[in-house]
């Protein structure tokens, strides 16, 4: 462009940007120039074409400036979706229960029911060092050991429970430590469901720290959770809760070129659990009012061998275990599980076999599908499960177990096989 076409057109946007607004492009200026003969009608045509050039691309700066004004704005008001996960599961069963000797009535503690369970989480990053996280979850009930939900009742609606509610606490001052307030799932490594059944979700407080060194991993954990509130009925204060503290420690390291151990020891205290209720506490085959609970636990991971192999195994003892009102020993305090896990041909395979004797745990905390949830059992479990597709599986578990309790009639040793056939999906 000549020097006079750049001046021309220099005073033209000046005088646009002067007499103009929004974006609007003065042609009449032009127009005037052409009439009294200051620029030809071929500079008039050329300098309208740059001119319409340059007003497009003020517009476009404009359009973008306030577009990017718009998001910022939009990611102010709705930051906590950008920063949220959510994440579920639905999972449809078909559950057969067979105790033998027990008698066929409408209570009997036989099934042969369909079940479904769905879980909804929302996970939210508040900042880099604090989550919070949502979770409803469906249930036949509050049960704290199932989110199963009984295909039944004439298409009835079903009920669902908050399942997870809690603070997660991670200061970056502190690489490894996770600290919890609320309904949390159990901030506590298990190795079996011997203790705990998988579904129960603590509430209280808890912390947990993992340091790596070299190839080594240390973990450990505690927490204080309130079960009960005033369970002795002497008022509200912490003393007369009944109360859990845990403690945990452990490490994963490897043993060699192809083997990596495991091995860690828990504790779990309880507080007034002779005050607790029987229904809800101390059953299921217990015949003790006092629990403690120490656990020593190991998993080794082989690789190298054709298959994946990892064998692991949980031991536990009641050290307070006394019978109902009276200050003798209880007996019957010890469990231990050992299994294996491998993977044919895509097909997950997981196979344990244990003893729980009557006190060794709390019978309304156990492991509620083995033996139909009661201590004093033995037995086997074998599950396998396929994925079909990406977050889409089908599933089958057996538990083969003998029971002192299960059966209402009071047979002992009375077989109970339990199957669950499952499809479940996760995103």
């Amino acid at each position: 462009m000549g020097s006079v076409k750049k001046a021309l057109l220099g005073c033209v946007i000046v005088a646009c940007a002067a007499q103009a607004e929004a974006g609007m492009v003065d042609a009449k200026l032009l127009d005037m120039l052409l009439a009294n003969g200051s620029i030809t009608k071929a500079q008039h045509t050329e300098l309208s074409a740059d001119l319409a050039r340059e007003a497009r691309a003020e517009s476009k700066k404009t359009r973008d400036l306030v577009a990017e004004k718009d998001f910022i704005a939009f990611r102010q008001l709705a930051g906590w979706a950008e920063s949220t996960a959510l994440r579920g599961d639905m999972r449809v069963r078909h559950e057969g229960i067979d105790i033998e000797g027990e008698p066929d009535f409408t209570k009997s503690r036989n099934k042969d029911r369909q079940r479904l369970r769905a879980r909804l989480g929302a996970f939210t990053r508040i900042n880099p060092e604090v989550e919070t996280g949502i979770q409803i979850a469906s249930g036949n009930g509050a049960d704290r050991r199932s989110t199963n939900e009984n295909l039944d009742n004439y298409f009835d609606k079903k009920a669902v429970w908050v399942d997870l509610a809690y603070i997660n606490y991670n200061p970056v001052a502190v690489t490894g430590l996770k600290t919890f307030a609320g309904k949390m799932k159990q901030p506590w490594m298990s190795m079996g469901d011997v203790i705990w059944d998988g579904d129960i979700n603590p509430e209280g407080i808890a912390a947990s720290y993992t340091k790596k060194n070299g190839t080594t991993t240390f973990f450990g954990s505690g927490g204080y959770y309130t079960m009960k509130d005033a369970v002795d009925g002497d008022g509200f204060e912490f003393e007369n809760d009944l109360s859990l503290y845990h403690l945990q420690g452990g490490a994963a390291f490897d043993a060699g070129d192809s083997v990596r151990l495991t091995l860690g020891a828990s504790l779990y205290e309880f507080d007034n659990e002779e005050f607790g209720s029987t229904s809800s506490f101390r059953t299921n085959g217990n015949t003790t009012d006092r629990f403690g609970l120490y656990e020593l636990f190991a998993q080794m991971d082989v690789i190298g061998l054709p298959l994946p192999l990892s064998v692991y195994g949980q031991y536990v003892r009641n050290h307070d275990a006394r019978d109902f009102g009276t200050a003798f020993d209880g007996g019957e305090d010890t469990a231990f599980l050992i299994g294996l896990r491998t993977n044919v041909a895509g097909l997950a395979i997981d196979y344990n076999y244990r003893d729980v004797e009557a006190n060794a745990v709390v019978g309304g905390m156990t492991d509620s599908d083995f033996a139909a949830g009661y201590t004093n059992s033995s037995g086997h479990k074998i599950k396998v499960k396929y994925d079909i597709l990406k977050n889409f599986a089908i599933g089958a578990t057996y538990f083969m177990a003998e029971s002192d309790v299960a059966s209402s009639t009071g047979l002992t040793d009375a077989d109970v096989d339990t199957l669950h056939i499952d499809l479940e999906a996760k995103f």
